[in-house]
């Protein structure tokens, strides 16, 4: 997919497609998920095991496969979804130095859709935090090793043309 992207100069989102055996494809009150956002091609509900006391995953309407995926023209679509987060947690009334937003990175993504991690901080527990590890960047790296990637860190690397990994990027 990453290859037809690039052939035809389209963002990712542009060239995705609906799939129907995808969980979050098939986002609706109707399948049981608790809506609380929905516009501009975007999703917005409450995580089902939600780590922290408000915990909401933002998705694209369009399927695409995870944050792997992406490209230096879905920056904007990124910075969209993280727009959207911070939004719902002003609504919460959440001090941004209480939110985390961020994506899990393949193979440790228990969902094959993109999907970021909106999170109100604290986590409820120790084990939940270790789930949500940011590793700061070093020398030209905006990202340490880890397999989840902060949204700011998502967003650096991408600008640079740049593919996001578990490795340093």
């Amino acid at each position: 997919m990453k290859d037809k992207a690039s052939s035809q100069h389209l963002p990712v989102a542009e060239i995705s497609r609906y799939e129907p055996d995808c969980a979050f494809c098939n986002v609706s009150v109707e399948n049981g998920f608790d809506v609380i956002w929905e516009g501009d091609g975007l999703i917005a509900f409450r995580d089902r095991d939600p780590a922290c006391e408000h915990h909401f995953q933002i998705i694209p309407r369009l399927h695409i496969q995870s944050v792997r995926q992406l490209e230096k023209s879905d920056v904007k679509m990124i910075k969209a979804m993280v727009n959207v987060g911070h939004q719902l947690l002003e609504q919460l009334d959440v001090k941004r130095s209480m939110r985390k937003m961020g994506f899990h990175i393949p193979p440790f993504n228990s969902v094959g859709h993109l999907h970021l991690h909106v999170q109100a901080l604290p986590y409820k527990n120790f084990a939940r935090r270790v789930e949500y590890p940011a590793a700061p960047g070093f020398k030209s790296f905006h990202k340490g090793f880890s397999w989840f990637t902060e949204a700011n860190q998502t967003i650096l690397i991408l600008q640079q043309g740049r593919s996001v990994g578990i490795f340093p990027c």
